[in-house]
């Protein structure tokens, strides 16, 4: 039927009831599907392949009708690929602009900063989208992974952070091909510059970005934290924080105080240098401040219980501000008492 020129079609449909059948077949709407039915648009696809997919799915009554239809309404070159439910009660018009619109079907998840590959995961399969088990095995030691060499540790710290759009149907590798795809954007000429000065690989900086990340609250303190890091580094001093020493590639957290006494790959306590790898997926933010630290002489800084920290350049003034914070949450304490 496809072969059928246009000029011969309509002679078809116009002898098929004086136009009353062709009426039909267009404004008819279909009965409801139960469960709806998914018909995929491949890029590229021409309006006779869209119809008889869209036909053999049973979302139009006649292939040829919609061809027909589409051509005469100009909209037949305008399809838009994706992946289309259909839940029926629709005529060929509505059908039509769906394909043109593309009102595909997409599961958007979102994937903040600073969570792990085991997360992203979860909220993945959350998301209806993967297995959680999957997903965390691909993205450690699949293809993909291997393919861009990234190393036994895998795609932590390289699935970038952002929200996502995902067709329904897709697989995992495209889920890990379009995070990590995102995270490469970011290695710019001008990025692979600076990482060269800063005789840093790109897996060393994104361990450093993904220690921030965990470590920063307050925005602005970005640099300066990664400024006490760097600082830590050059003097051979361990970096001694927390989230290192919490991060397991099962997505668990410990508590600080049992954590940093257990002895880890990852434990920065126990460790001397940055570790084997990222502990998390950093944002654009953390990255910035990894590339480009603030300049200062400071090697400590502890927590306020307000998400900003307190920093010092040596040991000394380092516990009078934990003295400091440990009496003004005393005090916060009583108030609230």
């Amino acid at each position: 039927m496809r072969k059928l020129g246009y000029g011969l079609a309509v002679l078809i449909l116009a002898a098929a009831g004086s136009g009353l059948y062709v009426r039909y077949l267009v404004f008819s709407p279909t009965g409801i599907f139960t469960p709806p039915r998914v018909v995929s648009i491949r890029k590229g696809a021409s309006m006779t392949v869209a119809a008889g997919e869209l036909a053999r799915a049973g979302v139009v009554r006649s292939e040829l009708a919609f061809v027909l239809y589409a051509n005469l309404t100009g909209r037949a070159k305008r399809l838009k690929p994706g992946d289309y439910g259909f839940k029926g009660g629709e005529a060929m018009p509505a059908v039509l602009a769906h394909l043109v619109n593309g009102d595909f079907m997409v599961v958007t998840v979102t994937v903040p900063e600073g969570m792990t590959v085991h997360q992203i995961g979860a909220r993945l399969e959350e998301a209806g989208l993967v297995c959680e088990n999957d997903f965390d095995a691909a993205a450690r030691s699949g293809s993909m992974v291997a393919a861009l060499g990234l190393g036994p540790l895998g795609s932590e710290g390289f699935l970038f952070p952002a929200t996502y759009r995902f067709s329904p149907l897709v697989k995992t590798d495209q889920i890990l091909a379009t995070m990590l795809e995102r995270f490469f954007a970011v290695l710019t000429p001008a990025v692979e510059q600076r990482l060269f000065d800063l005789n840093l690989t790109a897996r060393e900086m994104v361990t450093m970005a993904s220690i921030i990340e965990k470590e920063a609250h307050a925005p602005q303190e970005r640099p300066i934290i990664a400024s006490v890091f760097y600082n830590r580094l050059k003097l051979g001093m361990p970096l001694q924080s927390d989230p290192t020493a919490e991060y397991n590639q099962q997505g668990d957290s410990e508590r600080a105080a049992t954590a940093v006494r257990t002895p880890s790959a990852f434990n920065t306590y126990e460790i001397a240098g940055l570790p084997p790898g990222p502990i998390a997926n950093p944002g654009l933010p953390s990255i910035r401040a990894a590339l480009y630290p603030a300049h200062t002489d400071y090697l400590y800084f502890v927590a306020r219980n307000d998400g900003t920290h307190i920093f010092s350049r040596s040991f000394a003034e380092h516990q009078r501000a934990i003295a400091e914070v440990k009496r003004r949450n005393a005090l916060l304490r009583g108030l609230k008492g």
